[in-house]
């Protein structure tokens, strides 16, 4: 069944304007295929989906190394803010960008929520 990328950009977008302190999401391929995204202005939607897939990789190279078992999020935090890397499930990964200012729990949460309802479209 064909992904829904409509739905996929609607959930997206509300996500990142409805959610203080979100700046992007963007759900890309294991492969580092774009499939969609809200990104702020500027940014390589291209060039952003290359990394998160990189990233992803190397961190569940990582985890097996480390013995830490299955990955379920890859932080980066920067002093301008934060990139999370969420596992959303076998067929996408989803990368939220977030202020500086952004209340860790609740991102969090969100991201949770998210990824939920993102799973719900992607089956």
């Amino acid at each position: 069944m064909p992904i829904n990328v409509k739905k996929i950009e609607s959930i997206l977008q509300n996500f990142v304007s409805g959610t203080s302190d979100i700046q992007g999401a963007t759900l890309v391929s294991p492969d580092g295929l774009s499939l969609a995204s809200v990104l702020p202005s500027g940014m390589d939607d291209e060039r952003v989906s290359a990394m998160s897939a990189s990233m992803l990789s190397l961190g569940e190279r990582i985890g097996s190394e480390l013995a830490r078992g299955t990955v379920d999020r890859i932080y980066v935090e920067g002093n301008k803010g934060f990139g999370i890397l969420t596992s959303c499930g076998e067929d996408a990964v989803l990368l939220v960008l977030a202020t500086e200012s952004a209340k860790q729990g609740m991102l969090m949460l969100e991201i949770k929520r998210l990824v939920s309802e993102l799973k719900l479209v992607l089956m």
